[in-house]
């Protein structure tokens, strides 16, 4: 993987992508970082996706001569210094200045996925530019004409993969962000003024840079033209109703787009069969990080059976991925590859592009070392029935 300059100081503390968590809440104004670690409802599902890898545990190998090891994994024509990628994070800009630039950027150093969301503040044409092989995440708008002009928009700005995501028919219950005092549109208060001056760093390093040097952000990428200003009464528009849409979209769109099609957001074996048979090339198994219907079961616990209803496409998952053992369980169990999300989210929050090379390269590291602690020489090594045990447990996100 590509070296980066010494972290900070602060950055040096940062041991695991746990530690960026309350950084980042010290940082971040509780609305905003209320916005990127909230879930729905009673965040059963945000519980359980982490829970769901203590499930496993490791049978690991003794004496293996590990000094060859490597963590490159290959995803869709492509090879990657690592398993693991930068998940889809809307509104990153509110949080990180220029965030949707800083996570592209590390991870084009880092030489891992990142995709772009399709909620980002930041035009999805100057994100390619600097990361070429960036991937676009798109909300599908109401209407096919205007599915299709966003599509053609995607791939005349040079993406060659596009995610679908298809677990967001109608707007989630999250709660927790209306307690912290997250809403769309923002609305100004002076709860909300008081809440911005009381994190200076925040407010002078990224609001208000924002605003001297690109203005009121607006809503960039959901559809082929620009849409309203996150202040604006009118920005519910940009997040209508999806609930019309179903797989014959899908269908339409595999016939127009000529890259990469990757269906996100599938937990149905069901599902992911019918989006094989669409002609996908990929899936990504998710329940939206715990985001969207509470109560979803965690990805994990449907990956091997999905794995198996699906072998002539590979199989992705998100969720819940914090520790190195984490991307290495799902891939025993069958997945290609992985994405993270709220970490590289804080971490671009609390220290721009060096705090996400930071956290890429502390998972990268676990990821390494576990091999060898395993006694595996390549990701694609790992087999479920070599190198996990199932623990008979009563999940606590139930109890």
């Amino acid at each position: 993987m590509a070296t980066n300059a010494p972290p900070s100081k602060v950055l040096r503390k940062v041991l695991c992508l746990d530690d960026f968590e309350p950084l980042a809440r010290r940082h971040l104004p509780p609305p905003v970082f209320g916005y990127i670690a909230g879930a729905a409802e009673t965040n059963q599902s945000y519980r359980a996706n982490r829970s769901s890898f203590s499930e496993y545990e490791f049978i690991p190998r003794a004496l293996v001569d590990i000094s060859q090891r490597s963590q490159a994994a290959s995803i869709l024509g492509q090879t990657f210094a690592a398993p693991f990628g930068i998940a889809p994070l809307g509104l990153s800009a509110l949080s990180a200045y220029r965030g949707d630039i800083v996570l592209a950027k590390a991870a084009r150093d880092a030489r891992i996925p990142m995709i772009m969301s399709g909620s980002s503040l930041i035009r999805l044409e100057e994100v390619i530019k600097v990361n070429p092989d960036a991937w676009f995440q798109a909300y599908l708008p109401g209407e096919e004409r205007a599915i299709v002009a966003l599509i053609e928009r995607v791939f005349a700005a040079g993406f060659k993969t596009l995610v679908i995501t298809v677990d967001t028919p109608v707007a989630a219950n999250r709660e927790n962000n209306v307690r912290a005092g997250f809403s769309t549109p923002i609305r100004p208060s002076m709860r909300l003024a008081w809440q911005g001056t009381s994190h200076p760093r925040w407010l002078f390093g990224t609001f208000a840079r924002t605003l001297v040097r690109h203005g009121m952000p607006h809503f960039e990428n959901n559809y082929a033209t620009r849409g309203a200003p996150i202040v604006s009464p009118t920005v519910e528009r940009d997040f209508s109703d999806r609930g019309h849409l179903t797989w014959k979209d899908v269908e339409m769109i595999r016939r127009i787009w000529p890259g990469n099609l990757v269906i996100k957001g599938i937990l149905s074996k069901r599902d992911a069969s019918i989006a094989r048979d669409i002609g996908a090339n990929a899936i990504v198994v998710s329940n939206h990080g715990g985001r969207q219907l509470d109560g979803a079961i965690a990805p994990l616990r449907v990956l091997p059976e999905i794995v198996a209803a699906c072998t002539e496409i590979p199989v992705m998952l998100d969720s819940g991925i914090r520790r190195g053992t984490d991307v290495l369980k799902a891939i025993a169990l069958g997945a290609k590859f992985v994405f993270v999300g709220r970490p590289f989210g804080y971490a671009a929050a609390v220290g721009g592009q060096a705090g996400v090379a930071h956290a890429i390269s502390l998972l990268s590291a676990e990821v390494s070392r576990n091999m060898a602690m395993l006694g595996v020489n390549a990701v694609s090594d790992l087999r479920a029935e070599d190198s996990l045990y199932r623990v008979n447990l009563v999940d606590s996100a139930h109890c």
